[in-house]
């Protein structure tokens, strides 16, 4: 299996960081449109763009495994052609360590299978995130 990893500075508290996160508002300004509520057990939705040549149907299915509040935020993230098969079955944790002048925000995105077809959907997610997660840098500056 391969995970994704990324870890980002941001000049800013972790509380200002986490309601990033945690805000269903303010995730879709960086991610996508979703129904996420920070409650362990909540079952929520990402919106996105079907695509069809990666067997996505623009439907992420995700659900609340944890939360310890501005420290750590872990859901799954599964996916698939809309038929009810999941074809990417996987885990988002996000992590904030508190620094002297500001945050330092860990994302770890796991479960990708290595077949060639699930490499690149894994590529794309990669970069993805990385993209994401500077967004919130530049979302931040202005709150």
């Amino acid at each position: 299996m391969k995970t994704i990893k990324h870890t980002f500075f941001y000049s800013h508290k972790p509380e200002a960081v986490w309601q990033y996160l945690t805000n269903a508002e303010l995730m879709s300004q960086w991610l996508m449109p979703n129904d996420f509520k920070p409650v362990v057990g909540h079952n929520f939705q990402f919106k996105a763009r079907p695509m069809p040549n990666f067997n996505f149907d623009g439907i992420i299915y995700c659900k609340v495994l944890e939360i310890v509040p501005n420290k750590k935020l872990v859901y799954t993230w599964r996916g698939g052609p809309g038929d009810g098969t999941m074809t990417l079955d996987s885990k988002v944790e996000w992590t904030l360590n508190a620094k002297d002048n500001g945050t330092e925000l860990i994302i770890e995105h796991n479960g990708f299978a290595s077949d060639e077809s699930m490499l690149q959907i894994f590529s794309v997610m990669d970069a993805g995130w990385l993209q994401n997660i500077k967004k919130i840098a530049e979302l931040i500056k202005t709150a």
